[in-house]
């Protein structure tokens, strides 16, 4: 017989952590996650709205499980680790979703490249790059000694196509490409071809962060930079955080099981036009 298709796509009674899972796009992807029936242990600095979000997914039927998450604590996620695994008993799934940008890191009209202080690019740096790095430490002992599991990194398009100003983030987004598919290649070599790495690179999404850079805070008008952002996508809009659903869940399920190594856009088409 065939292979059922069916299968490919089923991730009932798995466990997912993801970290940064608060924020507007990880939320989004934390509520499939629950009624695709996976047990989501939400990890995000901020507590309040952490907690609220696993009690929506509860009440959704799903299971959600709310900590607290320094992405940049080895120690802290550690003990968070020991938490998840005495409740469900392994780890499936890592979706590094904590980053951001430092505006600090950024040249401006009123901050010049030469006088961008050390300390913002390291917090940007860090935050980003080392915020994939350290939980795909931690997480991945598990999923090493399971001898399966995915890995899911966030980058972005500014790691494909630096954007102006955007010293930092840019350099941290391609940092961690970089690092997905190295981390790609070291666990398939050296603890199991199951192990799968791969990352989403989203290209102009409207969040929290960005939301009055990209459109006006008085009208909601597009901005300046928002204007060239739309030029420059093809599909002619901002992304919504519902269209990374599918290409997400898709990567960690098992139709996605010879994927690995892979930084996936999903932007609308920006990478692919030239302008012209």
């Amino acid at each position: 017989m065939g292979q059922d298709t069916q299968q490919l796509f089923r991730m009932d009674g798995k466990v997912a952590v993801l970290t940064g899972a608060s924020g507007v796009l990880g939320a989004c992807i934390a509520k499939a996650l629950g009624q695709c029936g996976v047990k989501v242990a939400l990890m995000d600095i901020r507590p309040e709205p952490t907690q609220a979000l696993a009690q929506e997914i509860g009440k959704a039927g799903g299971e959600a499980l709310a900590l607290g998450g320094n992405v940049m604590d080895k120690a802290a996620l550690e003990k968070e680790r020991d938490v998840i695994l005495k409740k469900w008993g392994r780890i499936d799934f890592l979706l590094n979703y904590a980053g951001g940008n430092n505006p600090k890191a950024t040249a401006s009209a009123e901050q010049s490249f030469f006088d961008i202080p050390k300390e913002a690019i390291e917090m940007c740096m860090g935050l980003n790059l080392l915020g994939s790095v350290i939980p795909s430490q931690v997480f991945g002992k598990v999923m090493a000694e399971q001898k399966e599991g995915v890995i899911l990194n966030v980058s972005s398009m500014n790691a494909i196509r630096p954007l102006t100003r955007i010293v930092a983030y840019s350099a941290a987004k391609a940092a961690v490409s970089n690092f997905t598919q190295w981390l790609a290649v070291h666990m398939a070599q050296n603890y199991s071809p199951k192990i799968r790495v791969n990352a989403i690179a989203p290209g102009f999404f409207l969040t929290d962060q960005n939301r009055f850079l990209l459109t006006d805070k008085e009208t909601g008008k597009r901005t300046a930079r928002g204007e060239q952002i739309i030029y420059h996508t093809p599909m002619n809009r901002y992304g919504e955080p519902e269209d990374l659903t599918g290409p997400v869940l898709f990567l960690l399920s098992p139709a996605a099981g010879f994927v690995t190594g892979v930084v996936l856009p999903i932007d609308g088409g920006f990478s692919a036009f030239t302008g012209v």
